[in-house]
Protein backbone atom coordinates (compact mmCIF):
# COMPACT_ATOMS: atom_id res chain seq x y z
CA UNK A 1 0.00 0.00 0.00
CA UNK A 2 2.66 2.48 0.88
CA UNK A 3 4.21 1.77 -2.36
CA UNK A 4 1.63 3.00 -4.63
CA UNK A 5 0.73 5.76 -2.45
CA UNK A 6 4.66 6.75 -3.01
CA UNK A 7 4.22 6.36 -6.65
CA UNK A 8 1.22 8.13 -6.95
CA UNK A 9 3.06 11.14 -4.73
CA UNK A 10 5.86 10.80 -7.16
CA UNK A 11 3.57 11.14 -10.09
CA UNK A 12 1.93 14.07 -8.73
CA UNK A 13 5.28 15.89 -8.82
CA UNK A 14 6.32 15.54 -12.34
CA UNK A 15 7.69 18.97 -13.07
CA UNK A 16 6.47 19.95 -17.07
CA UNK A 17 7.69 23.35 -17.78
CA UNK A 18 4.99 26.47 -18.82
CA UNK A 19 6.64 26.49 -22.06
CA UNK A 20 4.93 22.52 -22.95
CA UNK A 21 1.99 23.58 -20.91
CA UNK A 22 1.50 27.07 -23.02
CA UNK A 23 2.65 24.96 -26.23
CA UNK A 24 0.22 22.14 -26.33
CA UNK A 25 -2.56 24.49 -25.36
CA UNK A 26 -2.03 26.71 -28.16
CA UNK A 27 -1.97 23.83 -30.12
CA UNK A 28 -5.49 22.22 -28.97
CA UNK A 29 -6.82 25.66 -29.93
CA UNK A 30 -5.92 25.40 -33.39
CA UNK A 31 -6.76 21.94 -33.59
CA UNK A 32 -10.41 23.23 -32.12
CA UNK A 33 -9.87 25.87 -35.30
CA UNK A 34 -8.78 23.38 -37.41
CA UNK A 35 -9.96 23.43 -41.34
CA UNK A 36 -11.58 27.17 -40.01
CA UNK A 37 -8.31 29.24 -41.49
CA UNK A 38 -5.77 31.50 -40.29
CA UNK A 39 -6.19 32.38 -36.62
CA UNK A 40 -4.66 35.48 -35.13
CA UNK A 41 -2.09 34.75 -32.25
CA UNK A 42 -4.14 37.80 -30.22
CA UNK A 43 -7.65 35.58 -30.20
CA UNK A 44 -5.33 32.67 -28.63
CA UNK A 45 -3.42 34.12 -25.99
CA UNK A 46 -6.48 35.29 -24.64
CA UNK A 47 -8.97 32.66 -24.93
CA UNK A 48 -6.11 30.36 -23.54
CA UNK A 49 -4.34 32.83 -20.77
CA UNK A 50 -1.23 33.02 -22.49
CA UNK A 51 1.10 36.18 -22.94
CA UNK A 52 1.18 37.28 -26.53
CA UNK A 53 4.66 37.54 -27.35
CA UNK A 54 5.74 34.50 -25.23
CA UNK A 55 3.19 32.29 -27.44
CA UNK A 56 4.94 34.24 -31.03
CA UNK A 57 8.16 32.73 -29.37
CA UNK A 58 6.34 29.01 -29.30
CA UNK A 59 4.36 29.52 -31.76
CA UNK A 60 7.43 30.51 -34.13
CA UNK A 61 9.32 26.96 -32.77
CA UNK A 62 5.86 24.96 -33.55
CA UNK A 63 6.29 26.95 -37.46
CA UNK A 64 9.99 25.46 -37.70
CA UNK A 65 9.12 21.88 -36.47
CA UNK A 66 6.80 22.03 -39.38
CA UNK A 67 3.83 21.59 -36.93
CA UNK A 68 1.68 25.11 -37.54
CA UNK A 69 1.61 26.98 -40.51
CA UNK A 70 1.50 31.42 -40.63
CA UNK A 71 0.51 33.52 -42.37
CA UNK A 72 0.63 37.66 -42.54
CA UNK A 73 -1.84 40.40 -43.24
CA UNK A 74 -5.15 41.24 -42.29
CA UNK A 75 -6.33 37.93 -42.68
CA UNK A 76 -3.16 36.45 -41.46
CA UNK A 77 -2.64 33.97 -38.21
CA UNK A 78 -1.75 30.35 -37.88
CA UNK A 79 -2.65 26.84 -38.14
CA UNK A 80 -2.40 23.46 -37.61
CA UNK A 81 -0.31 22.44 -40.62
CA UNK A 82 -1.61 18.70 -40.17
CA UNK A 83 -5.36 17.11 -39.08
CA UNK A 84 -5.28 17.04 -35.18
CA UNK A 85 -5.18 13.18 -35.41
CA UNK A 86 -1.82 12.99 -37.06
CA UNK A 87 -0.40 15.52 -34.58
CA UNK A 88 0.95 13.74 -31.35
CA UNK A 89 1.65 15.62 -28.00
CA UNK A 90 5.25 14.47 -27.97
CA UNK A 91 5.71 16.28 -31.24
CA UNK A 92 4.81 19.12 -29.43
CA UNK A 93 7.09 18.46 -26.41
CA UNK A 94 10.02 17.40 -28.38
CA UNK A 95 9.40 20.78 -31.08
CA UNK A 96 9.52 23.12 -27.43
CA UNK A 97 11.67 20.98 -25.04
CA UNK A 98 13.64 18.47 -26.81
CA UNK A 99 13.41 15.28 -25.61
CA UNK A 100 10.45 14.84 -22.46
CA UNK A 101 13.31 13.13 -20.16
CA UNK A 102 16.67 13.10 -20.18
CA UNK A 103 18.84 10.79 -19.00
CA UNK A 104 22.38 11.99 -19.80
CA UNK A 105 22.74 12.88 -16.40
CA UNK A 106 23.92 9.23 -15.60
CA UNK A 107 26.33 8.99 -17.40
CA UNK A 108 27.93 5.72 -19.26
CA UNK A 109 26.84 2.08 -18.38
CA UNK A 110 29.18 0.90 -15.90
CA UNK A 111 28.74 -2.80 -17.61
CA UNK A 112 28.30 -4.29 -13.79
CA UNK A 113 24.08 -5.62 -14.83
CA UNK A 114 23.94 -6.18 -10.93
CA UNK A 115 25.17 -2.58 -9.85
CA UNK A 116 22.53 -0.22 -8.15
CA UNK A 117 23.20 2.15 -10.97
CA UNK A 118 22.57 -0.22 -13.45
CA UNK A 119 19.11 -1.69 -11.42
CA UNK A 120 18.29 2.84 -11.25
CA UNK A 121 19.30 3.41 -14.59
CA UNK A 122 16.94 1.04 -16.16
CA UNK A 123 14.15 2.53 -13.87
CA UNK A 124 14.56 5.84 -14.99
CA UNK A 125 14.58 4.33 -18.88
CA UNK A 126 11.54 2.83 -18.35
CA UNK A 127 9.75 5.72 -16.59
CA UNK A 128 10.84 7.96 -19.54
CA UNK A 129 10.24 4.87 -22.12
CA UNK A 130 6.44 5.16 -20.72
CA UNK A 131 5.96 8.83 -20.97
CA UNK A 132 7.08 9.07 -24.08
CA UNK A 133 4.87 6.44 -25.17
CA UNK A 134 1.93 7.58 -23.56
CA UNK A 135 2.49 11.19 -25.50
CA UNK A 136 3.66 9.52 -29.00
CA UNK A 137 0.40 7.66 -28.77
CA UNK A 138 -2.03 10.71 -27.67
CA UNK A 139 -3.09 12.44 -31.12
CA UNK A 140 -4.10 16.36 -30.50
CA UNK A 141 -7.42 15.19 -31.74
CA UNK A 142 -7.71 13.41 -28.90
CA UNK A 143 -7.22 16.02 -26.24
CA UNK A 144 -9.73 18.13 -28.59
CA UNK A 145 -12.33 15.36 -28.03
CA UNK A 146 -11.61 14.66 -24.66
CA UNK A 147 -12.45 18.27 -24.06
CA UNK A 148 -15.63 18.65 -26.29
CA UNK A 149 -16.99 15.33 -24.57
CA UNK A 150 -16.99 17.72 -21.22
CA UNK A 151 -18.29 20.65 -22.72
CA UNK A 152 -21.33 18.76 -23.24
CA UNK A 153 -21.71 17.15 -19.98
CA UNK A 154 -20.94 20.16 -18.40
CA UNK A 155 -23.93 21.91 -20.99
CA UNK A 156 -26.08 18.49 -20.02
CA UNK A 157 -26.16 19.59 -16.69
CA UNK A 158 -27.37 22.95 -16.39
Amino acid sequence: MSQRVNNLSWVQNVKLSMRSDYGVRAVIDLARRYGEGPVQSAEIAARESIPEAYLEQLLTSLRKAGLVRSSRGPRGGHELAREPNAVAVGEIIAALEGPLLSLDCLGEFDGDRASTASVTRELWESVASAANRILDTTSVGDLVEQQRTREQRVMYYI
